[in-house]
């Protein structure tokens, strides 16, 4: 799984990833400080199976403190998005290209009003068009890369009478594009695949967009959400997008409270709404962190950060999360206790978690046991949040 951090520059792009990851990336404010895609580790958060039978668990990735999972997912910051960049402006053709195997996008939003479509230093600026600016881009970037095949491609499929939702998730897997997302296309658009070379310029625009918006769907962080406009402007955001989902986040108090938990100074779970001071502070140190308190965690009840990962994740991708467990023994052979979690799409099966873990498990598959409850299950059982699994070759 791979989660693309998309906006304009200079919206805290950078910011945001390091705070999910604690990465050593450049964080400037200026346009264009990314150019190169970083890549990295953040983590969703859960409630650990672990209290369920009272031990504590050993992950082998990520990490759990008070009962809580962090289970790693992959992110990748890419340099900002200008209006163009579908056309190279910005370099804008390679950031874009470097999206292409993302599964979502978290757009980063700079809601304070105090950057302009640029990312230069400006005041009141209307950030409601930096949505439909970035949307657009991403449209013509996919409506690019379809134009570039689709003459040939259309009138192939046609004459041939090749099945058109296969052929197409074909020629664009390199996407991501699947046959669920064409056939979800297509019942929704309505489109005539008998005929695909006859579609109009019109017609091919709005396939491009509905199948980004299948293949790479999206939620806005409303950023820097302790600036004196943010919260005017939050509501102007979610007046104009009623039907996207906008979370307001302050990624620069994320990444100094991770910091500071980090440096031993404070006790901070991601996700919380509060923190405990451990070492005494400096009174810069501590202005700093009581301003955290007032401003963000107090108003918003976290830093939005966490709650981005996790709805990017479970609500936006809609997966759970799943633990190899034994029923009689919770250790791997070195030891480790439920050493691994995995995140696999919600309507998996038990055979669908079997080949997930290993290819194995999956081609010698019998049965699985839930561990929780002892109750055997068939390979077609679907599988919920949080459950504990045995596979049995």
């Amino acid at each position: 799984m791979l989660i693309g951090l998309v906006g304009k520059p200079n919206c805290g792009k950078s910011t945001f990833f390091k705070a999910c990851t604690l990465a050593d990336v450049l964080i400037a404010n200026y346009p264009f400080a990314t150019i190169k895609p970083n890549h990295g580790v953040g983590y969703v958060r859960i409630e650990c199976i672990d209290k369920e039978f009272k031990v504590q668990c050993m992950p082998r990735t990520g990490y759990c403190k008070q009962g809580i999972r962090f289970v790693p997912v992959e992110l990748m910051d890419v340099a900002g998005l200008v209006k163009g960049a579908s056309e190279g402006k910005g370099l804008g053709n390679q950031f874009l290209d470097d999206l292409r195997q993302a599964d979502c996008f978290i757009q980063i939003v700079d809601v304070s009003g105090e950057t302009d479509a640029e990312g230069k230093t400006t005041q009141n600026y209307n950030l409601v068009q930096d949505v439909e600016m970035l949307e657009n881009e991403l449209d013509l970037w996919y409506l690019g890369i379809l134009k570039k095949v689709w003459k040939t491609f259309s009138r192939t499929v046609q004459n041939t009478k090749e099945n058109f939702v296969k052929a197409t998730a074909k020629q664009f897997s390199g996407l991501k594009v699947s046959e669920e997302n064409v056939k979800s296309v297509i019942l929704r658009l309505k489109l005539n695949i008998e005929k695909p070379a006859e579609w109009t310029d019109e017609q091919l625009l709005e396939f491009a967009r509905a199948i980004r918006e299948e293949t790479k769907p999206m939620i806005i962080a409303a950023n820097k959400c302790d600036k004196p406009l943010a919260k005017e402007n939050i509501q102007k955001l979610k007046q104009a997008y009623p039907e996207k989902m906008i979370v307001p986040c302050s990624a620069d108090s994320e990444l100094a409270l991770r910091e500071a938990d980090k440096a031993g100074l404070i006790d901070y779970l991601p996700g919380d709404s509060v923190f405990k001071i451990l070492k005494q502070l400096n009174p810069k140190q501590l202005e700093a962190l009581e301003s955290i308190k007032k401003n963000v965690l107090r108003e918003f009840n976290s830093t939005g950060v966490q709650e981005i990962l996790n709805t990017a994740v479970f609500k936006i991708l809609k997966y759970i999360a799943v633990f190899p467990a034994g029923v009689h023994k919770l250790a791997d052979s070195k030891g480790n206790i439920l050493p691994d979690c995995f995140l696999i799409p919600d309507g998996s099966t038990a055979l669908d978690f079997a080949y997930a873990v290993h290819t194995d498990l999956g081609k010698n598959f019998i049965r699985a046991i839930d561990a929780k409850t002892k109750q055997i299950l068939g390979k077609d059982h679907k599988l919920k949040h949080r459950d504990g699994l045995e596979i049995v070759t």
